[in-house]
């Protein structure tokens, strides 16, 4: 009976076996799974969408049992027919109203064709059944904390984006130059040990402090 010995911590797998061209095969290679943004679950809007059909339904399905009933039909349905039948389509109020209608329909299909949760950025996955996300502003903090352990950085501002990152560095000594290649390293350090499934771009100013009057 033989025994494999087990690989190391940190060890890179050996190859197992070749395939028929010869190119080696890992044991534990499998396909990155795909990284796709977080959905936001927009329980407000939904809930008084819900809220609004739900009444609206609720009134005019009594309305309508009422006079099936032979009882007179609430004032506001008569209002509303009489409305709609002798106002001219040119009317103010029928273009107001049909605008309205057109902006809530437009943002409800923005609503349910976006995923939101823009404060969310999404992390590499290592295992296909765990999702991670990071804050942006703790993203940023991070970042900014990283950006401050530079040489010759006095104040520091970031903007984290979902593609962009935009720093604004304060140095009060050291040349620029030098400065500026030491917080583009420490923000590429940092953005890869946030792990982002999608690293976002750097873009990097320094300059001198303002002068106190």
């Amino acid at each position: 009976m033989t025994t494999t010995p087990e690989p190391a911590p940190g060890a890179r797998p050996e190859p197992t076996g070749a395939a028929p061209d010869g190119v080696p095969v890992l044991a534990d290679a499998a396909p990155t799974p795909a990284v796709r943004r977080f959905w936001a679950v927009r329980r407000i809007p939904a809930g008084v969408l819900a809220a609004l059909v739900l009444g609206g339904a609720g009134l005019l399905l009594y309305d309508v049992a009422a006079v099936r009933a032979d009882r007179t039909a609430m004032a506001w349905r008569r209002e509303l027919a009489d409305g709609l039948a002798t106002r001219p389509l040119d009317d103010t109020w029928v273009v107001v109203g049909a605008a309205v209608a057109v902006v809530l329909g437009i943002w409800l299909l923005i609503l349910a064709a976006t995923p939101g949760l823009r404060a969310v950025l999404p992390m590499r996955r290592e295992h296909a059944d765990v999702r991670a996300g990071l804050d942006r502003e703790a993203a940023a903090l991070a970042l900014r904390d990283r950006v401050m352990e530079v040489s010759g950085v006095q104040a520091v501002r970031v903007r984290m984006g979902r593609a962009k990152v935009s720093v604004k560095a304060a140095s009060h000594f050291r040349a620029l130059d030098e400065v500026r290649t030491d917080v583009e390293t420490a923000l590429a350090t940092g953005v890869d040990e946030l792990g982002l499934a999608h690293p976002p771009a750097l873009t990097v100013r320094v300059a001198r402090p303002p002068r106190k009057k």
